[in-house]
């Protein structure tokens, strides 16, 4: 196997990931972005008030973006899995 596809594979599997934990972290982002600014406009300085906004947010993104990210995953998957005789021999 040379060093090449190696590099290949790491490299695939790191976009993976990151293309994954996108639509979830962005979500978590955002939500405790306008969190944020609404404690700054009404001085609550209250810690636990992010936590469902933040839940409920991730909670629905799971729900809008779970179907594309099951898809893409099994996608790299089934082309990892496909790439082993290639990789062998």
């Amino acid at each position: 196997m040379s060093p090449e596809t190696v590099m290949t594979i790491g490299q695939r599997a790191l976009e993976m990931a990151v293309m994954l934990a996108a639509p979830l972290l962005l979500t978590v982002l955002l939500i405790g972005l306008l969190v944020g600014v609404f404690q700054a406009a009404t001085q609550i300085n209250e810690m636990t008030l992010s936590f469902i906004p933040k839940l409920i947010g991730m909670a629905a993104a799971i729900v809008l973006a779970g179907p594309w990210m099951l898809k893409e995953l099994i996608g790299y998957t089934r082309t990892l899995i496909e790439s082993i005789p290639s990789l062998i021999g």
